[in-house]
């Protein structure tokens, strides 16, 4: 796959992110974030293992490659942590204004790069990096001040971007994209659902009003785009990756316009011109057409 696939990917993966925004809102009139989190990560897990199951009969990169097993568990406790904080942070805060404060990893993935894997981002992906924010507050015409919920995002939001860094690194050193997503998906919901039958309100009945919502959260927000993103990011830097995902801020506040009657004013609507034309400007940059598969150097097996 070529870095200008990969990157296209990664667009159409924040559509789906930034549209599933809506549900993930809605779904709470229903459900604890906790019970939500688990039901739409058990969908997307129980979607994506008969994949898993081909990898493995396909024999790419076996699992008792050195260092495989701590290195999918840290892909997965940050994603488990990432995506609960974010479903947390909904019940206190509007989709544009999550939209736009889980775009901040946008900024901060380029430096966890950095500091974890030595990946120094390049002057235009810094660039873009920062109009994309930019963008992205005016999208959300600015936040005066931070409520509970906003701060659970932005936190999910560091979250993130640590979890975008160590994917990149684990499925560029291991491949086998297919069996990370099902351990990333079934590993937060083994810790959430546990969590929500003490704490939350899953029932029978619960979790059938909300299965409109639960089925576009597993399906199109949970297995689909994070799926996109793990097989991707074997083909394209996470600092890249990072910038272009950021869309999610403008399919988020368009989703919020369309189903929620959340308003786009014309400060907003300039705010993701700025952020399309550095996402477009990142994806279709000089050099995006090389395929990156060079780059990818599984680890070798253990005897």
């Amino acid at each position: 796959m070529s870095r200008l696939h990969a990157n296209l990917l990664l667009l159409f993966a924040a559509a789906l992110w930034g549209f599933g925004n809506v549900p993930q809102k809605t779904v709470l009139d229903h459900l604890d974030p906790l019970s939500a989190v688990g039901m739409r990560c058990l969908i997307a897990g129980l979607l994506v293992l008969p994949l898993m199951f081909r990898e493995g009969q396909m024999g790419t990169a076996r699992i008792s490659a050195k260092g495989f097993r701590a290195s999918l568990a840290r892909v997965v406790a940050l994603f488990a942590v990432s995506i609960a904080l974010q479903q947390i942070g909904y019940l206190d805060t509007s989709v544009t204004n999550a939209s736009f404060l889980i775009a901040t990893a946008t900024v901060m993935t380029p430096m966890a790069a950095w500091l974890l894997i030595g990946e120094r981002a390049t002057a235009a992906v810094g660039l873009a990096a920062c109009i994309s924010l930019t963008g992205a507050l005016l999208l959300a015409d600015g936040i005066t001040s931070l409520s509970r919920g906003d701060m659970a995002v932005l936190l999910s939001a560091a979250c993130y971007a640590l979890w975008t860094v160590e994917l990149g690194r684990h499925v560029q050193a291991y491949g086998r994209p297919f069996t990370t997503m099902a351990a990333q998906f079934l590993g937060a919901a083994a810790i959430a659902l546990p969590l929500s039958m003490l704490h939350g309100n899953l029932s029978a009945v619960t979790a059938v009003g909300a299965w409109p919502q639960l089925l576009l959260l597993g399906v199109f927000s949970t297995a689909a785009p994070f799926g996109i993103q793990t097989v991707a990011q074997r083909f394209t830097p996470a600092s890249h990756a990072a910038v272009i995902v950021s869309a999610e801020s403008i399919f988020g506040a368009l989703g919020a316009a369309l189903f929620l009657g959340e308003r786009i004013s014309s400060t907003g609507a300039f705010g993701a011109t700025m952020m399309l034309g550095a996402i477009l400007f990142l994806t279709l940059s000089a050099g995006a057409g090389k395929s990156a598969e060079t780059a990818v150097t599984p680890v070798e097996d253990t005897p």
